[in-house]
This record gives structure tokens, sequence and C-alpha cells, in this order.
């Protein structure tokens, strides 16, 4: 056996196990779970952190003020030193619209030590602690839309199993060709890392939330002094519910069935800046775990095409197998992201060559990092949490 056939028999072992030993990651059928009414609804102060949010203001922020929600809820939207008018337009928005209460205000500029949105949110859950008695708080994302229902089912599945988080990872927009190459990936690729099973069970290790809709008890987040505790976080949902659990907390994470993302990503250039802005700080800005990470989605990812193409060139006749083989076994459990996204087929086959594209997304990010432009987001660059006062 050669070296080809090796590495193709390597890759074919390593989809085996993902396949049977990853906490069944590509099934897509972790959705929220019961949601008895609760005999008293709490209530719940809604945080939304907003810079320059303009363009995505009109259709999200309705969609909260119109929530079908029995008990007390009231909205805080945070305007983040927004440059487009998002704090008035929300105002005009709420006066045009009516609904829930909304409140909007502005911290000024973050604090050392912490991120903007982190700021945003610290300032949001201030106001509602002095205005409101809640039980809970909502923490959205600006472009984020709630169907009618959204805040009853949450609060009635926290209620229902006793969490103290629950997080559901918003149905992206996909629309773009662009969009449809590499959105349902992204989750693929977030639920490998973080299988929503292992997640959920209680006293597991694994701990990830999804930042666009977590519900938060307020009791939690006191005691994980939250969002004091991960001020500096760059990828702040997956710390935020590190936080939670490792202070005694029970967390959920599942997809979402009435919560979607309305921010466009239409060309390749902004789902790189999306990417690419958080990868290294995934990676903990370490150049090994970059160099490993870089070797295991060669051998994972690029590994079985490339060995069907070699063994088909050279007549390798177990390398082409092996290859082939891991490569359907991917392929199969791409499947399942793409039925829940509305996405053909055809798309599964050509992972790889989106694996390929999320590989050099790592690689810029910690090339920016180093630049000294790495976590740039809307203006504002972090440092690594180390480099911080």
């Amino acid at each position: 056996m050669n070296a080809l056939t090796w590495i193709s028999v390597g890759s074919l072992a390593a989809w085996l196990w993902l396949l049977l030993g990853q906490g069944f990651f590509w099934r897509t059928d972790v959705r929220l779970p019961d949601r008895r009414p609760p005999d008293d609804w709490p209530s719940v102060a809604i945080v939304v952190p907003a810079r320059d949010e303009a363009e995505v203001l009109p259709e999200s922020l309705p969609s909260l003020l119109a929530q079908d929600y029995p008990g007390r809820a009231e909205v805080f939207l945070v305007d983040d030193g927004s440059t487009d008018g998002t704090g008035e337009l929300a105002r005009s928005l709420a006066a045009e619209r009516g609904g829930l209460p909304l409140t909007v205000d502005s911290p000024g500029e973050p604090g050392p030590g912490w991120t903007g949105k982190l700021w945003a949110v610290r300032h949001g859950m201030a106001l509602a602690r002095a205005r409101t008695d809640a039980e809970y708080l909502l923490l959205t994302d600006a472009d984020i839309a709630h169907a009618p229902g959204s805040l009853r089912e949450l609060v009635a599945a926290a209620r229902a199993a006793d969490l103290d988080l629950v997080s559901q990872m918003a149905r992206l927009r996909v629309v773009t060709p662009w969009e449809r190459l590499i959105v349902p990936a992204f989750v693929y690729f977030f639920s490998q890392l973080y299988p929503f099973r292992w997640v959920n069970r209680p006293g597991g290790r694994t701990a990830a939330a999804a930042g666009g809709c977590v519900l938060l008890r307020r009791e939690a987040a006191e005691r994980a002094r939250i969002p004091d505790a991960i001020r500096h976080a760059v990828i702040d949902d997956v710390t935020l519910a590190r936080a939670v659990k490792r202070t005694g907390g029970r967390i959920w994470l599942g997809l979402a069935e009435r919560v979607d993302s309305i921010r466009p990503y239409p060309g390749l250039g902004q789902l790189w800046r999306m990417v690419s802005r958080s990868a290294y700080a995934q990676l903990l800005y370490q150049p090994l775990l970059l160099l490993a990470t870089v070797a295991g989605l060669a051998v994972v990812y690029l590994a079985p095409p490339a060995a069907v193409a070699a063994g088909a060139a050279g007549g390798n006749v177990p390398a082409l197998a092996a290859g082939a083989a891991a490569w359907a076994v991917m392929t199969g459990t791409y499947l399942p992201m793409l039925r829940y996204y509305r996405q053909p087929w055809w798309l599964a086959p050509l992972l790889p060559f989106t694996a390929a594209l999320y590989l050099l997304m790592t690689v810029d990010s910690a090339v920016q990092h180093y630049r000294g432009r790495g976590a740039a987001w809307k203006g504002r660059t972090y440092t690594r949490p180390e480099a911080t006062p």
C-alpha cells in the first residue's frame, strides 16, 4: 500500500467515526423540546445589540414587537455607536407598528477589554434590571426575525425542561449561489464541532450556543457573571454557554423552525469576512492548532476526491475504492442539512470544494490576526484576550 492508499483509508476511517461516533452531528432533528405552557408566564426582557443595522431593522424589529406572548415582555435595543440612524429608525418603527414596549439607548464606546456586542449586551441587561423584574433574558441579534410565537415557545421549553439557557440556531439566509454553497456548510461544520446532542446532555463537557437567539435565565446569568466574565470573547455565544454550563446551568441548543436570519451575504467577499473574522479565535490563536486544523481538513475533506482522481488515473484500485467510499459517506452526512435549508441534493458532492474555501478562510483569519487586522467587524478590531487591559 502506497501513501495515497493509506491516506484514503485514513480518510474513510475518519468518516466512519464521524458518522457514528460524533454525536450524530449530521442529523437535523434536534428541535425545541417539550413546549407545555407553564401555569404562569414569567416576564422577559429582550435585549438587542445593534450597530449600523438600518438595512435589516425594518424586518427584524417589528417581528419582536409583535410577539404573541401571554406574560410581560419588553424590548431593549442598544444602539452601539451606529452611524446609519439605527436608533432613530427603531423608535420610528415602534411608533408606527406598536406592540411590545421598546426602549432605545446607547452605552457609548466599549470599555477596555470589552467587545462592542458584549458591551451593548451589558448595557441592555442593566436597563432590564433597573426597569423590570424579568426572570428571563432573550438575547437576540438585530438581523434575526422571529415568528409571532417564537418567544412563547422558547419560554415554554425552558420552563418545561427546567433549562437555564435555550438557544436556537437561526435559519440563515440562502438565496444567492454563494450562500447556497457556503451557508448550509457553516451550520454543518458548527454542528460537527459542537454536536447538539452532546451540548444538550446534562453533565456533558460540550457547551455551545447560537448567539442570534439565546433565552437565558437571569439567575443563571448572575451566577455565571454574564457578560462581565466573557467580556473579551469574540465567539461570545459559545463562551457564554460554557460559562453557564460550568457554573451548573442546564443548556440546550438546536435548529430553529421559526427564527430566521435576514442578513444578506450575496457575494463571496461578505461570506469570507463573516467566517475569517473569528476562525483563528476559534483555534485560540495557536499556530499549532492552525496547522493541525489545516491537515485535518485536508485529510478528511480534500483527500477523498483527490484519491478518486489519482486512483482512477494511476490504476490504484484500493485508493480509488477507499476515496470513493469516504466521499460517499461525506455526501450522505451533508444531505440532511441541505434538506433543512431546502437546497438541491447535487450540492452535497461539492462539500470538498466548500471545505477548501473554509480552509483558506481559516488561514486568512490567522494572517489577518498577525497583520493586526484580526476579528475585525463593523469598524472595530479586537486583539486576543491576553493582549487587552
